[in-house]
């Protein structure tokens, strides 16, 4: 599976950005799949995932009511709506795959097996 993230970019706090991941292969549909973080100098964290049918959404507490998960099978991609944007939230955001069942959504890093480049998200104050 290969993962191709984009819509990153420059945004003034505040502002929006939708991130999108689309994945080759005919399986996306069985695959849990999430998004991932890391800032300069930190470690990468997850910052949500969504099972199979998209469902079962989690978050991480520092995003939770300002971005959504989402998913459209027919189309192969999982987005990221990221709304009320903040300078903290500056990062490269990954996306990424779980093949294994079941593909419920999981904030658990080590069920991730495929990783896409990563896209930069930079929020100015």
């Amino acid at each position: 599976v290969q993962l191709q993230a984009s819509g990153g970019g420059l945004v003034q706090a505040g502002g929006s950005l939708r991130l999108s991941c689309t994945a080759s292969g005919r399986t996306f549909s069985t695959y849990l799949m999430g998004w991932f973080r890391q800032a300069p100098g930190k470690e990468r964290e997850i910052v949500s995932a969504i099972g199979w049918s998209g469902t079962t959404t989690l978050y991480a507490d520092s995003v939770k009511g300002r971005f959504t998960i989402s998913r459209d099978n027919f189309k192969n991609t999982v987005y990221l709506q990221m709304n009320n944007l903040k300078p903290e939230d500056t990062a490269v955001y990954y996306c990424a795959a779980g093949r294994s069942p079941p593909s419920i959504a999981t904030m658990n890093p080590a069920r991730y097996d495929y990783w896409g480049q990563g896209t930069q998200v930079t929020v100015s104050s």
